[in-house]
């Protein structure tokens, strides 16, 4: 049998955060998310953009855009919020098990709706038990890639040590905690530092904005 890769993991990922947001009220949808200047409407709107896209629209679009990644991506969440967030929430669950996406490996996209979920959920008060193995397929992903938000340097020269499941990596000062807090740290989100610690989290600290 061939090896599905971890599309059954992002296929469950997409399902288990549309029934998250099922019952969300109306004035929550616009509350600013762990990403950057995002809502969670607008990171939901992203994550639904990337599970439609397909190597051919993306290079389209991206010439669409003048070759600018951030202006594409813009573009693509206004498309995808456009008609509302039950809107959005629907297309989700229409697209939660398609299987296309931007060039790249498909772990990014796993990296991607376990990450983006958790910017969504977590201003929310909503909370995710991300199976172990999820979010170990996704750590080894992201601490060795610089795809898009240099993952790969931020961890360099630490030692990086789950204290919920059986994963380390790296040498260096250690920086230690929830696996899903190393992984949102890895990626950039300053709101995860506060569940870690370890002599080399002031150094990750610095490298994350």
């Amino acid at each position: 049998m061939p090896d599905s890769g971890p599309w059954p993991e992002i296929h469950r990922e997409r399902a288990a955060l549309a029934a998250d947001l099922a019952e969300l009220p109306a004035d929550a949808w616009p509350t600013p998310s762990l990403c950057r200047e995002w809502t969670v409407h607008e990171v939901l709107g992203h994550v639904v953009a990337t599970a439609k896209l397909t190597p051919v629209t993306f290079f389209a679009r991206l010439a669409g855009s003048g070759f600018r990644f951030t202006a594409m991506t813009g573009k693509n969440i206004a498309r995808e919020t456009a008609a509302g967030p039950e809107a959005t929430l629907a297309q989700l669950r229409a697209h939660a098990d398609d299987t296309t996406g931007p060039p790249g490996p498909a772990d990014s996209w796993l990296g991607e709706v376990v990450v983006h979920g958790t910017d969504i959920r977590w201003p929310l008060g909503l909370d995710r038990a991300f199976p172990a193995a999820t979010l170990v397929r996704v750590a080894e992903f992201y601490r060795r890639s610089n795809l898009l938000i240099g993952a790969k340097n931020r961890v360099a020269g630490l030692a990086l040590r789950a204290t919920d499941a059986d994963w380390s990596a790296g040498t260096g000062p250690e920086v230690s905690g929830p696996l899903l807090a190393l992984v949102l740290a890895m990626t950039g989100r300053a709101a995860a530092l506060d569940r870690l610690g370890g002599a080399g989290l002031e150094q990750l600290s610095a490298r994350t904005s």
